[in-house]
């Protein structure tokens, strides 16, 4: 591979760096210009014939109608929240719990994004709690980046084990359960020493990035409660993925997480001292009800260097309804949400067979061996729309309120469409680039061997990088591991290295490219109304990625040297 033909396979990478991250664009322009960029160069340097461009665009197009329905589904179903008043009852409820937005995060933003994730997976996990920690009063960009940062140790064993059951096992040459039991095991022990630290990382973040202090020190004073969120999820995951296998670790390191942290966080186990809050809250709340509530917390974090603020704690709305709804009727959606994405999922239930089998095919397109295929009513998204249409019920909603519940929808969509209907297609042609007419292997192979070459006895520190790759452009940390297994796998064996390690932190990095993967990205900036700050969007998730394929990867390459595992 030559020079060039080595900056033509980075270019996807390069290409989005540069419009979307460097010259901060739109989304909606980035990747139009990015796609026409990739196709242009895999026609001419890496000879990919046109037709096979024209399929892999018409191939993306499919795919993307799949994430446009989820996307959809998740800004209907919070819109029709809105104006059935359940998102200001469910803002108030968690006030209850705890009024401190570190806290919100450990709970909403970390562990209740691992349970979605373990439910259902493709994006979905962003898609909800992203609009809902915008419904509980957190910024727009702090919600769409929590979410997605928060998007990433699950992903493991997201939509109840795809991942690894389905990407790991395709991607190898028949191998049992018993060694996809042991790569799934290998990858939750290296992630009890590096995911367990993640939500405090989202907390820091909120603090410095998103706080009026813009203070690290605000963020570590949370610290014990949010390793208790950490850990809460990952033992919890670890035994059930000894005990019960890969398809559930998610969902019950979730649910686990969710028991423990929200029963921590009203006896004060744990807890700050202190209450942080948005400047933006202040105004809603006065001192003397929140210290009848809860005596020793009486002091905003900060407020000390604003005077012209008032130095009082938070106390929540009291009220138990509103709009006539109480907090279980406005939960009752989500609850909802969970229960049919867990009972669609599960193959001995009779609703995936029913949801599947109505599909439409695009076999051999344009005579080519790519094939798409869009299954509308097994997305997630559909789910989503039902649910919405559920809740115009159960809350009595309007039916001219509906109307511009739905109306409101379909108006935001116009960017995402444009952005995802060229960034998916930009996707596959990178992805099925391996029919060429230069000799050389499909762009991502082409990468991957060059890392090879180049790491040899340190891939466990490159490993990840390529697992991230592959999240990053095909979206799907699935695709990623059913794209590189086998590449991982034959790495090790010619380094001499144990291959269910190599494999799990093909997993691992995975999971961390999903932080920054472009699908998600505008699609759960679509959500939460930030189309167009894409770019910066990934400027917060940049380095939160790094630490993750850093980290694991640093800690199987060091066990190695020193002989702790073998």
């Amino acid at each position: 591979m030559t020079l060039f033909q080595g900056l033509t396979a980075a270019m996807p990478i390069l290409a989005v760096l540069l419009f979307l991250v460097i010259l901060r664009m739109p989304a909606s322009r980035a990747m139009g210009l990015s796609m026409v960029l990739v196709a242009g160069l895999a026609w001419w340097v890496w000879q990919v014939p046109g037709i096979q461009i024209a399929a892999s665009i018409l191939e993306g197009w499919v795919i993307s109608a799949s994430i446009l329905i989820i996307v959809f589904g998740a800004i209907v179903l919070l819109n029709t929240l809105k104006v059935s008043g359940a998102v200001e009852v469910i803002r108030s409820g968690f006030t209850q719990i705890s009024p401190d937005r570190r806290v919100q995060t450990v709970i909403v933003g970390w562990l209740f994004v691992a349970f979605l994730e373990g439910a259902s997976g493709f994006g979905t996990p962003a898609a909800i709690v992203a609009p809902l920690l915008l419904a509980l009063g957190f910024p727009a960009m702090a919600a769409v980046v929590l979410a997605l940062i928060a998007d990433s140790a699950a992903v493991s064993y997201g939509a109840v084990g795809t991942p690894v059951i389905v990407g790991i096992g395709q991607g190898l040459a028949d191998p049992t359960y018993d060694e996809i039991m042991q790569i799934a095991v290998t990858a939750s022990t290296i992630d009890l020493f590096v995911a367990s630290f993640l939500p405090l990382i989202m907390v820091l973040i909120l603090t410095r990035f998103f706080g009026e202090n813009k203070s690290w020190r605000e963020g570590l004073g949370a610290w014990k409660f949010a390793l208790l969120g950490g850990f809460s999820f990952t033992i919890p995951a670890l035994l059930v993925a000894k005990t019960l296998g890969p398809e559930f670790p998610a969902i019950l390191g979730g649910l686990a997480g969710l028991v423990i942290t929200v029963t921590a966080a009203k006896k004060g186990f744990l807890t700050p001292k202190d209450v942080w809050l948005f400047k933006t809250d202040r105004s809603e709340f006065s001192a003397n009800a929140l210290h009848e509530q809860a005596p020793d917390l009486v002091k905003i974090q900060g407020c000390e260097k604003s005077p012209a603020l008032s130095c009082l704690a938070v106390e929540p709305k009291k009220h138990s309804q509103h709009h006539g709804l109480s907090l279980y009727q406005a939960w009752l959606p989500y609850v909802l949400v969970a229960l049919v994405l867990v009972l669609s999922r599960l193959d001995f239930l009779p609703f995936k067979g029913w949801l599947n089998s109505v599909s439409l095919e695009f076999n051999a397109i344009l005579a080519t061996e790519i094939s798409a295929k869009l299954v509308p009513f097994y997305l997630p998204g559909a789910l989503f729309i039902l649910v919405a249409l559920v809740t115009l019920a159960l809350h009595k909603v309007p039916l001219k309120q509906a109307g511009l519940a739905w109306g409101r929808s379909a108006k935001v969509m116009l960017p995402t469409i444009i952005a995802l209907g060229a960034s998916v297609p930009m996707v596959r042609i990178f992805l099925n680039s391996g029919i060429n007419e230069a000799e050389l292997l499909s762009m991502p192979m082409e990468l991957a061997s060059l890392a090879a070459s180049t790491f040899d006895s340190s891939w466990p520190l490159a490993a990840p990088f390529v697992g991230a790759l592959g999240s990053f452009i095909a979206g799907s940390a699935t695709f990623s591991n059913m794209m590189f297994a086998q590449f991982q796998e034959s790495t090790a064996l010619a380094t001499g290295l144990p291959t269910h390690w190599i494999l799990a932190l093909q997993m691992l990095g995975a999971n961390a490219g999903n932080m920054i993967c472009v699908v998600n990205v505008v699609a759960a900036a679509s959500v939460v109304n930030l189309v167009g700050k894409e770019g910066q969007i990934i400027r917060y998730t940049l380095m939160p990625m790094l630490f993750y394929v850093i980290s694991v990867g640093s800690i199987v390459w060091l066990g190695l040297w020193f002989g702790l595992i073998s």
